[in-house]
C-alpha cells in the first residue's frame, strides 16, 4: 500500500509540473507576441466574400445604354462638364464658364482661386447639384499635385461658398474630378495619377464633407480623367488611348455599392466617332434631354497632364463638348 501511495504521489507531482511548465510556456509566448513589433506581426487576411462571378454574366458586362453622337460645341474650357436645369457648366484649369441650353456663353468666374489658403492653380472634371458648382481644386505641375481639396461654389455668382480638405489617409494624391451621387448622399473623386492613388474612387459625405471610404476598382483604367453619377452607376472617362497612333479614349462604369471595398469596371464606350483623336477630359449626364457630355481636348500634345506644343496643323488647342444621345 504505501508502495502504491507512493507511486500515486509520484504521478500527481509529474502532472503539476508539467502543467506549470505548460502555463509558463504559454505566458512567454503571450509576452513574445506583446513585444513584437506592429510590422512585423502578420495579419490574417479577411474571409472571401463572392457575389457572384461577374465574367460569367454576359448580360452584366455589356453595356448599360447605346450612345448615338448627336452634336459637338466648341467651348472655352478643357477639364469638366456638368448639367443642371437648362445650363451648361465648363471648367477649364483655371475657369469656370456657363452656358445656356443653345450652347451661348453667359456667364463666367473672373477669380475661381480667389479666397484659397493653400496655393491652387487647376480645376478637374466638376459636377453641380443644387444651384451649386463641386469642384475638386489642386496645384498641379507635370503629373504631381498638392493641397487637394473640394471647393463649391454659386453657380449664380461664381463665388466660393465653402471647402473640405481632402483625407490625407485616403492615399489619393491628385484629384482630376468630382461627382454628386444624392441618391447615396455621396461626393465621389478620382485620381488622374498611375500607381496607387487612380486604383480607388474616393467618397465623401455630401452633407458633412467628411471622408468616408475608398473603392478599389478592379481593374482599374489607365488615366482617368472625369466622372460622373447617373442611375446607379459612376461612369469614369479615361485618356487611355494614344492620340499619337489614333487610339480612342473610352467611357467606362462601375455599379455603386457602398456596401463593398471594390468595384468591378466595365467598358461602356469606345469613343471612335470625335473629330480627331487627342484627350478625353470631364463627364456628365443631362437627364432632361437624355444625352452623355463629354469634354474632348484636340491639337495639342499632352506630356504627364500638361499641354506641350501642336500637332502639325494647330497653333491652339481646341476644346469640345461631344453629346451623345443615350437608348
Amino acid at each position: 500500500m504505501k508502495k502504491s501511495f507512493r507511486n500515486y504521489l509520484t504521478v500527481i507531482l509529474v502532472l503539476f509540473m508539467l502543467l506549470m511548465i505548460s502555463a509558463c510556456q504559454k505566458k512567454d509566448d503571450q509576452e513574445t507576441e506583446n513585444n513584437t513589433p506592429e510590422e512585423t506581426k502578420q495579419t490574417v487576411p479577411a474571409p472571401v466574400t463572392v457575389k457572384g462571378r461577374i465574367e460569367e454574366d454576359a448580360a452584366s458586362m455589356a453595356p448599360v445604354h447605346s450612345y448615338e453622337l448627336k452634336e459637338a460645341h466648341e467651348v472655352d474650357g478643357r477639364q469638366g462638364i456638368a448639367y443642371e436645369n437648362g445650363r451648361y457648366y465648363v471648367s477649364g484649369s483655371t475657369t469656370l464658364t456657363v452656358y445656356d441650353s443653345n450652347w451661348k456663353q453667359i456667364g463666367s468666374a473672373e477669380a475661381p482661386f480667389s479666397g484659397f489658403k493653400d496655393e491652387v492653380n487647376h480645376i478637374g472634371d466638376i459636377d453641380v447639384y443644387n444651384g451649386e458648382i463641386y469642384a475638386g481644386v489642386e496645384y498641379f505641375m507635370d503629373g504631381e499635385a498638392k493641397n487637394i481639396q473640394i471647393a463649391v461654389y454659386d453657380a449664380e455668382t461664381f463665388e466660393m461658398v465653402r471647402t473640405y480638405p481632402f483625407a490625407k489617409e485616403s492615399g489619393h494624391n491628385e484629384v482630376s474630378g468630382i461627382a454628386i451621387d444624392a441618391d447615396h448622399n455621396s461626393i465621389w473623386m478620382c485620381s488622374w495619377a498611375d500607381g496607387e492613388s487612380g486604383r480607388y474612387l474616393y467618397r465623401y459625405d455630401l452633407s458633412t464633407g467628411e471622408y468616408l471610404d475608398k473603392v478599389h476598382l478592379q481593374a482599374p483604367p489607365q488615366w482617368i480623367q472625369g466622372i460622373a453619377y447617373y442611375e446607379g452607376y459612376i461612369y469614369i472617362t479615361a485618356d487611355d488611348g494614344t492620340a499619337d497612333d489614333g487610339e480612342p479614349d473610352h467611357v467606362y462604369r462601375i455599379k455603386v455599392d457602398t456596401t463593398l471595398s471594390n468595384a468591378t469596371v466595365l467598358l461602356e464606350r469606345t469613343l471612335d466617332d470625335v473629330t480627331l483623336q487627342g484627350e478625353i477630359e470631364g463627364i456628365s449626364f443631362d437627364k432632361d434631354n437624355k444625352n452623355m457630355l463629354i469634354s474632348y481636348n484636340r491639337g495639342a500634345q499632352i506630356v504627364l497632364g500638361m499641354p506641350k506644343g501642336f500637332y502639325e496643323g494647330y497653333d491652339s488647342e481646341i476644346h469640345e463638348v461631344f453629346v451623345y444621345g443615350i437608348k
